[in-house]
């Protein structure tokens, strides 16, 4: 678990935050579907407000559990699919933490309860709910939205079935209070069942068209080709409009290189290799290009899995990459169906037996200050290296051209 440091503000000390509630669509600056770089920037636009941030993942198994940035002051959580990176749910889990506005009024905080009655009052009627005998929970459903009622053990008879009487009322008079709010993208509706939401709810499908995430094909030691734009970069080609540019657009940033860290394995002059290469980094699209400082023309590239728990965690987009071995062919038909794929989810045992034993690994750090997470292993092939997190899985995958 990541977790921000500490500071308090006059703003959130006092009371509960005010965030916009949209149904299907998210809560405040939190929208459905988005990619967990764009909520990290706008935690970060305010960080008085979003001053206590939690990030939870599995470090074992990164995509077996959803990663969560929870806000512990604010009573929510956002929780984004493992695999996307894509926020599918967001769960309210301590209502008088946070003061939803929805349309003129306001519902949850300290001081405005978000009782059964209150609900319905303001969200209108709706279908029976489902109750949940084994947890005493009473769930109700609007597009894009639920609200769950603990129901005291006395009054479960009023829940058995799906005749109850909307709005919910206890025979003493009394109405139950929301224990937890659920926002999610609607089409979930379909699939929600008993106790279903965690695990059913997902993203809403990108745009057509989009770049996000695009499948990137690779042939080792020849080029990348881009699945959903159709461009081919391969290794040599320059950065002039001509060609990286006009291809892939303008780099989010260029840098230059710094004196390679690897080049005491290869029994080369270290001066000889201070002839200023330079990357281009293209951050939303997961990707370094490494270009010769003499030659202008590209003599690598880096691709990022952007797993938590790696130092580059949020620095770049996950690179959907799928690298195939040489016995594909000259085409890209049917590389679904190739044996030898390997993708961000493959595992470096899986690595192993596609590509055989690569010998012993390097030791690569970032600094035991700046990178709490230890060391990573860089295992060398023909044309590509791949950098190993403790965990097995791929962090990086550099691809060259080898003599």
């Amino acid at each position: 678990m990541l977790q921000r440091p500490r500071r308090r503000c006059e703003g959130t000390a006092m009371g509960a935050i005010v965030l916009d509630l949209r149904p299907g669509l998210g809560i405040g600056p939190f929208t459905i579907g988005m990619p967990i770089c764009e909520a990290f920037a706008q935690i970060e636009q305010e960080p008085n407000i979003y001053d206590v941030v939690h990030v939870k993942f599995y470090d074992e198994e990164p995509l077996k559990l959803d990663i969560v940035i929870s806000f512990p002051d604010h009573g929510f959580h956002l929780r984004f699919d493992p695999w996307s990176q894509r926020l599918r749910l967001v769960e309210i889990f301590d209502i008088k933490r946070l003061q939803m506005r929805y349309a003129t009024s306001l519902i949850g905080g300290p001081s405005t309860l978000a009782t059964f009655v209150a609900v319905y009052a303001l969200f209108g009627p709706t279908f029976p709910g489902i109750y949940d005998k084994d947890r005493g929970v009473y769930t109700l459903f609007y597009p894009g939205l639920s609200f769950s009622f603990p129901i005291p053990s006395q009054y479960t008879d009023c829940c058995h079935n799906r005749e109850v009487e909307l709005p919910l009322e206890f025979p003493d008079g009394t109405t139950p209070v929301t224990c937890r709010v659920s926002i999610y993208d609607s089409s979930t509706d379909k699939k929600v069942g008993v106790g279903s939401l965690m695990d059913k709810a997902s993203a809403p499908p990108l745009p057509v068209g989009s770049l996000y995430m695009e499948e990137v094909h690779v042939k080792l030691g020849e080029e990348l080709y881009f699945n959903v734009g159709g461009q081919n970069i391969p290794f040599g080609a320059s950065p002039q409009a001509s060609d990286v540019w006009t291809e892939l657009g303008r780099p989010c940033g260029i840098h230059q290189k710094q004196v390679d860290q690897m080049v005491i394995h290869s029994g080369l002059d270290p001066r000889t290799t201070l002839c200023g290469d330079y990357f281009y980094n293209y951050f939303t699209r997961g990707l370094d290009i490494l270009f010769d400082g003499q030659t202008h023309k590209i003599k690598k590239f880096v691709l990022h899995t952007n797993y938590p728990g790696h130092a580059d965690f949020n620095s770049y987009i996950k690179c959907n990459f799928a690298i195939f071995a040489s016995d594909l062919g000259g085409s890209y038909q049917d590389v679904n169906n190739c044996k030898h794929r390997i993708t961000p989810s493959t595992k470096w045992e899986q690595v192993k037996e596609i590509l055989g034993d690569s010998g012993r690994a390097a030791i690569q750090t970032q600094g035991s200050t700046s990178n709490p997470f230890g060391s990573t292993f860089v295992y060398g092939y023909q044309n590509a290296a791949f950098e190993v997190m403790k965990n097995g899985y791929i962090a990086t995958v550099t691809l060259f051209q080898s003599s």
